[in-house]
């Protein structure tokens, strides 16, 4: 018997499972329904067309209902919303968005994709004034950029440092624009921990952005934003990427179950409450990895991941479904910051026991005139050595290796299995020991006891304090900056200068990457030292973690110049 699907929504999610139901069944009727003039579009890349890299709206739509048509005999029906569903029927209620006309549907089976839509307060004052833009789809991109040039707008506010906010942020500035991005929370991109987010900070502020963390906004006014510490930031376009929230109405109102997320809940295979109805994108509550327990993720991966799910589960072929790890990365100007896993907050929420490993080692070898810093931060389970997440920020690959990690969580690997991993190298691409291969090894000392370290946010405490701290790099590098109450005892120089390391209180040691103050510290411990500790990230990693607060605040620097090379 010929079988009829309904797809109520479209991009990575709906089209996804149509274009896969249409090669499980060429019979099959399959309808999908788009509110949207666009059923196939690229929603990751709409920034990117503010900036003038995509220059044509147009090319940010992958296919149009025709070719649906024509390539896979799916009904793609663009400006049709489905306004209900009546499950005990199995039908639903489509109005026509040209003519405003309603008209039902039946199907056998339904799979729900609706997406999640940006979050406008309606407390904020003038939310819904002209100037006032939201990033979803084509229509809003394009709506923005034409007020933006129809209008010479020059000054844009962007509220919100997440994904969203940082892309439109950087193509706006790209663009030429004067930008200002609020962020309520003390840093911006929340999957990445404080200190690897003082990175993007830096790379923000020295790209000309007015970066506001810790206010948020409250009214928008001719010509400028208040913000709740009542500081006023002139702009004549406000940007709002606050967030999303999972688009559930159409499956609360027709009685489905709605997850303890906000989201709708979904069995192993995508199913909802109803055994005729299916559920995937960014609207459903899905499960951790690692944690097992219930989240949401607004990704396109996964998305397309789950509707292939699904449309196998309608034609009984079962598939695993291990959750959601959570892997992503953003261009930030220069940087490259990708992530994937737990980070601390999360692991810290959650219960569980873990310790990391952050390093700086260069993308390829240091000769290499290409060659830079890239930052690594690495968190594993104690005592098992278990994975459970990564961060790394560079101008270099930090997808490639964030991609290595994302592989080892998957398969539950530890330390010692990606000390071991054997990964390409040569010279112009990476170093022989990659720095995965680093992070792990750093890890393995840190989980047994090797050597103790202190996190760079501590490093101001040591200083003002008056802690005893040993910087072990060259004389030359030393003089061009560093701690202000540092002792310079170069890794050359130390076993001569023993007498001026005291054994009888802590001694703190860093040196340009931690890589110098590591085989010093190790030597100290052999001489009889038994209170050295190792200060995480060392002088690199401490210039980028006091810059942008130093730059933006009255504090007093513990730095005599910062050195980021």
């Amino acid at each position: 018997m010929k079988k009829k699907y309904l797809v109520v929504g479209g991009v990575a999610g709906g089209a996804s499972a149509a274009a896969r139901l249409r090669r499980l069944d060429e019979s099959a009727e399959i309808i999908m329904f788009e509110k949207g003039p666009d059923v196939s579009f690229s929603n990751c890349a709409l920034p990117y067309f503010l900036g003038g890299v995509i220059e044509n709206s147009e090319d940010l739509v992958i296919m149009h209902p025709e070719e649906f048509k024509n390539m896979f005999n799916i009904d793609a029906r663009t400006k049709q919303e489905v306004l209900s569903i009546d499950k005990e029927k199995k039908t639903v209620t489509v109005k026509k968005l040209t003519d405003g006309s309603t008209y039902e549907e039946s199907y056998d089976d339904l799979i729900l994709s609706p997406g999640a839509a940006p979050v406008v307060p309606k407390s904020i004052g003038g939310w819904d004034r002209d100037n006032v833009f939201t990033v979803r789809n084509v229509v809003d991109i394009k709506k923005l950029n034409d007020y933006i040039k129809e209008n010479n707008i020059k000054k844009i506010a962007v509220i919100g440092g997440g994904f969203i906010g940082i892309e439109v942020m950087e193509n706006l500035r790209e663009a030429g624009k004067e930008v200002a991005l609020i962020e309520a929370l003390d840093q911006v991109m929340m999957p990445f921990d404080y200190e690897m987010a003082q990175i993007l900070h830096k790379e923000i502020y020295d790209n000309g952005v007015n970066l506001i963390l810790g206010d948020s906004l409250k009214e928008v006014k001719d010509g400028k934003v208040i913000l709740s510490s009542g500081k006023e930031v002139m702009a004549d376009a406000v940007v709002m990427a606050i967030g999303v929230r999972p688009e559930t109405s159409l499956a609360t109102e027709a009685g489905l179950e709605i997850g303890e997320t906000g989201a709708i809940k979904v069995d192993n295979n995508f199913r909802t409450s109803d055994p005729h109805i299916y559920a995937v994108g960014d609207a459903i509550e899905v499960h951790s990895f690692i944690t097992k327990k219930p989240t949401r993720l607004a990704l396109a991966g996964p998305a397309q991941r789950q509707a292939r799910t699904v449309a196998n589960r309608i034609y009984g072929k079962f598939g695993s479904n291990k959750g959601v790890i959570g892997s992503s990365i953003v261009r930030v100007f220069g940087m490259n910051a990708a992530s994937t896993g737990l980070n601390e907050k999360t692991l810290i929420k959650e219960g569980i026991t873990y310790d990391y490993a952050f390093i700086i080692p260069k993308d390829k070898v240091g000769i290499m005139p290409d060659a830079s810093p890239l930052f690594f931060k690495l968190l594993f389970e104690k005592p098992s050595g278990r994975i459970l997440g990564a961060q790394a920020i560079g101008k270099g690959s930090a997808d490639k290796r964030i991609d290595v990690i994302a592989t080892i969580i998957s398969m539950d690997g530890t330390l010692e299995d990606l000390k071991e991993l054997e990964l390409t190298y040569s010279p112009i691409y990476s170093t022989a020991r990659d720095v995965v291969n680093i992070a792990a090894l750093v890890g393995l000392n840190i989980l047994n006891g090797v050597y103790k370290q202190v996190p760079i946010s501590k490093t101001r405490e040591l200083v003002e304090s008056g802690a005893f701290i040993i910087d072990a790099r060259p004389k030359d590098m030393y003089e061009l900056g560093h701690l202000k109450t540092s002792i310079n005892i170069p890794i050359g120089e130390f076993r001569n200068r023993l007498s001026e390391i005291p054994k009888d209180k802590p001694v703190y040691i860093h040196c340009r990457s931690s890589q110098n103050s590591y085989f010093v510290l190790t030597a100290l411990q052999q001489l009889g030292y038994t209170n050295i500790t190792n200060i995480s990230g060392s002088f690199l990693g401490i210039s980028v973690f006091e810059y942008f607060n130093d730059k933006t605040t009255d504090r007093e620097p513990i730095l005599t110049e910062y050195n980021f090379d």
